[in-house]
């Protein structure tokens, strides 16, 4: 069964006594095993694909032995930086007096904007931000330059001794002070559909509401490092914790006003990234680059905790108005929204995040008649960037929240309401094309959310949770369950390509080589997979190695959930070049058609001899037939006009849904999670194990955005949580005692990679439940006068802003 159910939470804020059944009752997991993968005449035995293969570096970090950048060798020579950081969030930039750091023992130089050989502004999409604070400083925690020392210490203790002249100018900390201002780092976007006001008009009941959601900080093992190494006649070797090391090699290339060709940027993994190091990875490659360039000496920057709290960008902060109307079944009829993105003080990914949040604020749902206003703010803090889901959580949220505050107003089950506004099966009844004119074709929510609820026991324990929260005189339990729908593809059509080398040697070992990024996720470990069926050898033959622009020029950033649809197919097709060749050359031998050459448990089958993989490889070298080639894949049938946000952005939809049990205390504000139950769609699994541990960790990552990770700037515009002591991600304590995923057994109607679907990023939106539940929880907690009412809850839902939802605290 693909199933997974963790052990109970030890730690139990709320007593357990208070908590237990009568309502979690033990429902069976719908749970199907992936039928076997596509495009492969491998028996199953044989297939690599569709089997739960370890991940090809486990037992490597598990034992120590996975190298980071911070564990690479060091080159004789190699000096360390560390960040000269603003302490205003909005001023003139005089001067910097860095004598009495560069007279402290260790120190060789200062770096600052003028000693960028290149352009000033980074290569960034608006070409809005400085390398260096040149004139003014823009947030507090805005790089101005380098102290480079011949230590860690020796560095970070002289940046203290430097004083930053900085005269505090004005500054926009808040999304509603950057709408007043009309302070936006891009154009606001508007799309619409049909007749928002009409529609509003003629609705059977109206609803309007405002409220909230936070950023989140990434918060992964490995902080922001490069490693910069001058080489030989002005090229550049860099060693980047990036998910994009394409942009790295063209950012460096940029500042030190050098051809890309002279930069060779290289990553064998990253320890973690979600979104964190797309663009802003680039940050510390320039940097260091700069600093290298100047002294003549290698460099290394690494920021520790604190800093990369203060320098790097987060999840974008949003802000929502909404006026909806419906009819009496809870169908939306007329929807005018507002979302305002906080964008911090650059534009960086703001353009596409906000971009992707407009695309889902749909999220399941036909909107026949709508209008929707995109607010790209600027404000004076740490420029945000990409955060798994870029913006698609954002949007799904405010959707979902707006059905909840129609359920409540009906009195009708949330479930009910939102099947109603379902997406059509079909195009039978015109529901089945999005607002930005997409149509919606693979739509299986019809069939998965009702499995759910049966298989998650829904109805039952919606009664039960009514009745045992009549009794409570202080716990208040909720349950919700909320689909996803998320677009998987690039909206920046260009960024839908990849390309992969695969090697194959003459002792029968294969190397491959593509465009895409390891981060933890198991791209490398699947597209391994993939090769294996390809050429019919062994997992164990084949081996990936570190993504390095020297090898795969122009790759896209590994994002937008697509890293296994490009690259592993870029790879499916250089192994295949490779295949075809070998089976033309047996084809030969054997006066056979090609075609009837097969490759499987590492033997080369013709319709006259069974030869062993290496037997081949090895009289194939011999007789000059080439054992190596590359693959190069793009996206098809997706196109996007960009002026109008309309066209097919996506080649498909990944969905899932979620069914939350949550229970708050109404005196405290606590909760606690208390069970989920989660049915998901990754089409054909390649690997059924990895794919599960990323909905498990998605869905915890969404369910700490929504409850425990609060990021606070102060009044001055200093980010005051800024380390684990402040800023809470969920623990061990966290997950729910009952949690359990089961994956939907379907293969993507697309032709994609083996019958898959991407699975990074949906899952993150299935913590949604969790929000929903706790806000039937509020609802169930607030007098009876209230009954009805929206019910306004910031996110994230920590003990104060629960209470301030159940009206027991003011603001």
């Amino acid at each position: 069964m693909n199933q997974r159910e963790t052990l109970p939470p030890t730690a139990d804020p709320i007593s357990r006594d208070a908590v237990d059944a009568p309502v979690a009752a033990q429902a069976d997991a719908h749970a199907a095993e992936p039928a076997a993968p596509l495009q492969t005449s491998a028996p199953a035995s044989h297939r690599a694909m569709g089997q739960s293969h370890i991940h090809e570096s486990a037992r490597a970090q598990v034992a120590g032995a996975a190298h980071y950048i911070d564990d690479l060798p060091e080159v004789k020579g190699t000096l360390y930086a560390s960040p000269i950081l603003s302490t205003v969030a909005h001023g003139k930039l005089n001067g910097v007096d860095a004598s009495a750091a560069l007279a402290l023992p260790g120190v060789r130089g200062v770096v600052l904007a003028q000693d960028v050989p290149g352009d000033k502004l980074l290569a960034a999409f608006a070409h809005d931000e400085p390398v260096f604070a040149v004139d003014t400083v823009q947030h507090i925690g805005q790089v101005i330059g380098l102290v480079v020392a011949d230590s860690v210490m020796q560095a970070r203790r002289a940046v203290r001794a430097v004083k930053a002249d900085i005269t505090p100018l004005p500054a926009v900390l808040s999304v509603h002070d950057a709408l007043k201002a009309q302070s936006y780092v891009l154009p606001p976007v508007f799309v619409r559909r049909g007749d928002a006001a009409a529609g509003l008009a003629q609705s059977a009941h109206r609803l309007q509401g405002a409220f909230e959601v936070g950023g989140q900080e990434h918060f992964y093992l490995e902080g922001q490092i490069a490693y910069a190494l001058p080489l030989e006649q002005k090229q550049w070797w860099i060693y980047s914790s990036t998910q994009h090391p394409g942009e790295v090699q063209h950012w460096v290339a940029h500042a030190l006003g050098i051809d890309n060709h002279a930069v060779k940027v290289e990553c064998r993994r990253m320890g973690g990234g979600f979104g964190g190091k797309e663009t802003q990875a680039g940050h510390l490659a320039v940097w260091a680059a700069v600093a290298a360039n100047k002294l003549g000496r290698p460099v290394k920057l690494r920021l520790d905790r604190d800093e990369d709290f203060m320098v790097t960008g987060k999840r974008h902060p949003f802000a929502y108005e909404y006026d909806v109307g419906f009819d009496g079944t809870g169908r939306i009829t007329g929807l005018k929204l507002q979302m305002a993105a906080n964008c911090g003080f650059s534009a960086d990914l703001s353009g596409p995040v906000a971009d992707r949040a407009v695309f889902h604020s749909d999220n399941a749902y036909y909107l026949s008649d709508v209008e929707i206003a995109s607010y790209r703010c600027k404000t004076n803090t740490q420029s945000h960037t990409a955060f798994r889901g870029f913006g698609g959580p954002q949007g799904v949220i405010v959707i979902e929240a707006i059905l909840g505050d129609i359920a409540r107003a009906l009195g009708r089950d949330a479930q009910d309401v939102r099947m109603a506004n379902l997406y059509g099966k079909d195009d039978s009844d015109g529901r089945n094309v999005t607002h930005y004119q997409m149509t919606v074709e693979d739509n299986i929510l019809h069939a998965l959310m009702p499995q759910l609820e049966r298989d998650a026991d829904y109805r039952r324990r919606q009664a039960d949770i009514a009745a045992w929260n009549a009794l409570q005189p202080v716990l208040r339990r909720g349950l919700a369950i909320t689909p996803v729908k998320f677009g998987i593809s690039f909206t920046a059509t260009l960024f839908n390509q990849a390309g992969a080398l695969v090697h194959v040697y003459t002792d029968g070992s294969v190397q491959v080589n593509h465009g895409g990024t390891e981060m933890g996720q198991g791209l490398h470990t699947k597209v391994a997979q993939i090769v294996a069926d390809e050429l019919g050898v062994p997992l164990s033959r084949v081996l990936v190695t570190a993504s390095d622009t020297s090898k795969v020029p122009n790759a896209s950033a590994t994002a937008a959930s697509s890293g296994t649809d490009l690259n592993g197919r870029a790879a499916q097709f250089a192994a295949r070049n490779v295949r075809d060749n070998i089976a033309s050359f047996v084809a030969g031998l054997d006066t056979c058609g090609a075609g009837a050459v097969r490759f499987e448990g590492g033997q080369v089958i013709s319709p006259k001899k069974v030869r062993a993989w290496g037997d081949v490889v090895k009289e194939a070298y011999a007789n000059r037939i080439q054992l190596w080639s590359d693959g190069f894949y793009r996206t098809p049938k997706i196109h996007y006009d960009k002026a109008t946000l309309t066209g097919r952005p996506f080649y498909y939809f990944a969905y899932g849904a979620a069914c939350s049990e949550v229970v708050i205390d109404t005196l405290t504000g606590e909760s606690r999670v208390l069970r989920v139950d989660i049915l998901h769609d990754v089409g054909h699994s390649i690997n059924p194990a990895i794919d599960i541990g990323q909905i498990e960790g998605g869905f915890v990552q969404g369910m700490g955005w929504l409850t425990t990770e609060q990021l606070v700037w102060n009044d001055k515009g200093y980010l005051s949580t800024h380390a684990p002591s402040t800023y809470k991600i969920p623990a061990t304590g966290d997950i729910p005692a009952h949690f359990k995923i089961a994956l939907w057994p379907e293969a993507n109607r697309e032709d994609n990679v083996g019958g898959s679907k991407a699975v990074g990023e949906p899952p993150f939106m299935l913590a949604i439940s969790v929000y929903e539940a706790l806000r039937n929880a509020v609802a169930a907690g607030r007098s009876a006068d209230a009954a009805g009412k929206p019910v306004v809850l910031t996110a994230p839902a920590t003990a104060e802003n629960v209470l301030r939802a159940l009206g027991r605290v003011a603001g």
